[in-house]
Order: structure tokens, then sequence, then C-alpha cells
């Protein structure tokens, strides 16, 4: 007997994506070289998922007063989801919502082209033997994180000796791995000095990280991203003053300069007489300037629903989607979450039957599940926020607040479809404006947060979140605020509630977003 399926539970929805190569096609294996991937999400709730038509009926001059059966003349197709917050889930989006390629350090498993997959490990020369070139890796010193091998002793941090062609040596033990699994993966996460030769310099107010040896600048870092400087054990690879993250102001051959100092004391200038001092530093993510660096992409959601009366499988479709808006929120003891939003082309349905397969269950389609990874929360994943007026003459400018109550950041790049007569839906979209802006509330300690508003001061604001020896930086260097009438009320704490709005900084960019692969312990929050 088949039971007649009266209705369909939400828990037993699904979310996926895959990248499209143009709008609203996805690749091809005889085509494009590879067929498409599918990424499963998690999502906390939907908003506005779908197709919402508009029908016009006719309504002629008539004695029985009737109108007529009307016909379907536009889709107004779109999709949003909340998710939590977690170390990697919004990196692959995050792409789209930058309009910008990922700027990765060397990994053989990069974001946006295909693997250079480990065919092996040799523990007599300690080696990682890869499938393709691996020069990226043929720097002395470079720290790289091993992730996804069967023997463990083959993953965590290890030192680079060298690289060539098709070998990464590193300078501690590995173990004999003939056929390590195919997510098995090495990517670059930091530097080691070699001894004695890392210096902090405090000029007045301004920090600065030295080498006589090392080049600085062949390091792949760029201006605005963060570094961590330490390792876990203060007797051999960290300074016994000056801990924690620190943003690049400059790079030069042998010296990095930084406008934006977390260090755990006061910067104070120190040599690693003996020491082989560690810097961790990841990926990053940020709008670009130059029209040749930015990547409008495009995605197809597929939300699958449950089966119908026959048992197939059904699920509906997002095609052409473009990242609009992207709501970063962070309450008082809670989980990030985060609010996505995408404007599409068209919506599609499918029912599973022969010839209307699934999307994701065509032959080829690789389905990656999502990772599960835990959320990130704002009692225990904060190293630190903090909201401050620019000061050229300090790499440590004095905080507009001590503690927030809540806050979020938004991007919105202003996409809009684009309608044309003989075609349902939309043919393209258009974008606007890359706008990040957001608001915050805050605990009153003094009256310069009010003077900044009323000033129209240079202002920037970061929160940095650690958990599981991973780290991520959301970043604004340039605002301006808005809001800032203090909120008194009778035996409750003054707050101070504010609305930035971001602009272009000097080094042409308004967001970032800084994602660290692997980070010690001692970045972890207290």
């Amino acid at each position: 007997m088949v039971c007649e399926v009266k209705k369909t539970d939400s828990n037993i929805t699904g979310l996926s994506f895959a990248e499209e190569v143009c709008l609203k096609q996805l690749p091809v294996l005889a085509v494009d070289g590879f067929d498409p991937i599918w990424y499963q999400l998690e999502p906390n709730s939907y908003s506005d998922f779908g197709g919402e038509f508009t029908k016009v009926a006719r309504s002629p001059i008539n004695p029985s007063r009737q109108n007529q059966k009307g016909v379907i003349t536009d889709l107004d197709a779109s999709g949003g989801y909340q998710t939590d917050f977690t170390s990697t889930n919004l990196q692959r989006l995050l792409q789209g919502f930058f309009f910008a390629s990922a700027r990765e350090k060397p990994t053989t498993a990069p974001m946006n082209v295909a693997p250079n997959l480990i065919t092996g490990v040799t523990a007599a020369d300690d080696k990682y033997a890869t499938t393709a070139t691996a020069i990226a890796f043929n720097k002395a010193g470079l720290l790289v994180k091993a992730s996804g091998f069967a023997v463990a002793a083959n993953n965590g941090l290890h030192v680079v000796v060298s690289a060539d062609a098709n070998d990464i040596t590193v300078g501690d033990g590995l173990v004999n791995e003939a056929a390590p699994p195919a997510v098995a993966k090495v990517e670059v996460v930091g530097y080691q000095f070699a001894a004695a030769d890392a210096a902090i310099v405090v000029a007045g107010s301004i920090v600065s990280l030295t080498s006589t040896a090392a080049v600085l600048a062949a390091l792949n870092l760029i201006v605005g991203e963060w570094l961590f400087i330490g390792g876990d054990t203060l007797a051999t690879n960290q300074f016994a003053n000056n801990l924690g993250f620190a943003r690049i102001k400059s790079i030069a051959a042998g010296v990095i300069v930084f406008d934006d100092v977390a260090f755990t004391g006061a910067p104070v200038s120190e040599v690693s007489t003996g020491k082989t001092i560690r810097i961790f530093f990841g990926m990053v993510i940020r709008n670009e300037k130059l029209p040749a660096l930015i990547v409008k992409r495009s995605y197809q959601f597929e939300r699958t629903l449950g089966v119908n009366a026959d048992g197939d499988p059904q699920a509906e479709y997002l095609e052409g989607s473009v990242a609009n808006e992207l709501t970063i929120n962070i309450p008082t003891a809670e989980k990030l979450t985060a609010d996505l939003s995408f404007v599409a082309c068209d919506n599609s349905q499918r029912t599973g039957e022969v010839g209307d397969v699934i999307k994701s269950l065509l032959a080829g389609a690789t389905i990656i599940a999502a990772l599960g990874e835990d959320a990130l929360n704002t009692t225990s994943n904060v190293y630190r926020l903090k909201m401050y007026v620019h000061d050229a003459l300090s790499s440590n400018p004095s905080a507009l607040f001590g503690y927030v109550t809540e806050g979020n950041i938004s991007i919105n790049n202003g996409v809009t479809p684009n309608k044309a007569i003989g075609v349902l839906g939309a043919f393209d979209v258009s974008s606007g404006n890359f706008v990040v802006s957001g608001s915050l509330t805050a605990y009153f300690t003094t009256i310069e947060a009010v003077r900044a508003v009323r000033n129209n001061a240079d202002v920037g604001f970061n929160a940095i979140l650690t958990s599981e020896n991973k780290g991520q930086i959301l970043d604004i260097p340039l605002l301006g605020l808005g809001g800032g009438r203090l909120d008194v009320q009778k035996d409750q704490s003054i707050m101070v509630p504010l609305e930035p709005q971001a602009a272009e900084c000097a080094a042409g960019y308004t967001m970032m977003y800084n994602s660290f692969a692997y980070l010690p312990d001692v970045a972890m929050p207290e």
C-alpha cells in the first residue's frame, strides 16, 4: 500500500549550493573540464526563498462584470537564509559578497582551482609527495598545517625545510603513509624566524617587526592583513612582552610596520636572543579596488523538499543567484549568526522522476557535506572587539569604549534584476556600490565616542574571534559614525548607540576578512 503524502515537514529539507561558470549555467565536464560541486549548508531558517509570480488578468467591459483568467507576466526570484557563524562555513560564499577571490597562502587544496593531491608521505626524508608542483612552499621556515591524514603524526604543525617540483620537506618526524585520504592537505599558516633574527621595535608609539635574514616582503602578505606574533613556548618562539595580533601598515624587505596591535601588554622594543620567533597568518578576502581583481560570482541553490507520493525526491532551485546582502549578528551571551540573501534570475522545480533528476544527484556531481563545526559565540570566542579614532602617531590607538552589548555588520551590494521583453524572470543582474554599515550599542565610559560622531572623526573597528586553534577577523579600517545620542535611564548603565558607515580606506578597500587556519593555544581567549 502506498500512503498518500499530505504534508512535508521542514526538518526533512536540505540546502546546498554550487558555483556557476556563467550566469544560470552550471559547469559541464565535456565543456568546462569539471562537473558541479555541491556544498551542503546548515540553515537555521529561511527568508523569502523561491519565486514570486506576477499575474495580470483581463477585465473587459461586459454585462457579466466578470474578469477573465490572467496570465503570468513576471517572476521575481530571490532567497535568503540564516546560519550560525563558524570557523569556515561562510568562506566560499564570502567571496560572492566581497565580489573577489580569496587571497590564499600556498596550499595543496586551494579554494578556486583544482587541488594538488597528496600522493604519499615518507618518513626517511620527512616528505609530503604531491601530484603537481609544490614550489610555492619552497621557503625554509614556513609553518604548515597538515590535516586529513589517516596517520596522526602526519597531521599538525610542521616547519618547512625545502620544497621542489613535487615534494614538501619538513623538519620533524613524519610517518610512512602510502595512500593518504583525498581530503589530506598541507597549507601555509605562518613563518618561523631563524634564531635571534626577529625583533620588535617601538619608535614613539609606532610598532614594527624587523628581521635581518628573512625577506618579509616574500611572505605573500598585504597591507591591512593581520598577523599573530608568538608561538606557544615562551622559551623558544615568543617574545617575552609582545604577544598578540597586529595589522600591517607597510611591508619592506626587513621590516613590517603595524597600525593596530592587540597585544596582551603594552608594546615594547625587544630582541629575540636565543629564540626562533613564530608568526601566524592566513587567508584574506576583501573587496578589491582593481577591476582585474573584481569577480562577480553567481550560484545555484538547491533546496530539497522531501519526496512526492511516488517516493521521488523533490527540490526547488534559485538559478543565477548573486550575493546581495549579508548581516553578521553579534549579540550578548549568544552565538554569532549570519543572515544571507541573494537575488536570482530564475526559480525552477524538479520532481526527481526519470528525466527530471535532482541536480546534485546527476552523474558526475560531487556533494561536499557540511562540516558541522561549532558555532562561534560572544562569550568565550571573542579575543577583542575594538572601535577607535585613527591616530597616525600610534600603533595602539585608544578604544572608544570598554564593552559592547550588541552589534551587527552589514554588507549590501545593491543587486537588482535586469528585466526584458520576452524574458520571464531576469536575464542578468546589476550591482551597486559595495556598502558596509552596521550598528553598535556600547557602555558609556568617556565622552570621546560622542565627540567622534560630532567631529566626523576617522574611526576604525575590528572584531577578533578565536576558537579551537583557528581565528577570524572582521576588520573595517575606516568609517564615520552616526547616532551617538546617549541613552540615560534610571538605575541603568548609560549606553551609547552608534551607527557606523564604512568608506574606502587608504589601502583601497572597505572591509577585510582574515581567516587563520591555525593559531597557537596562546591566541585563544582566556
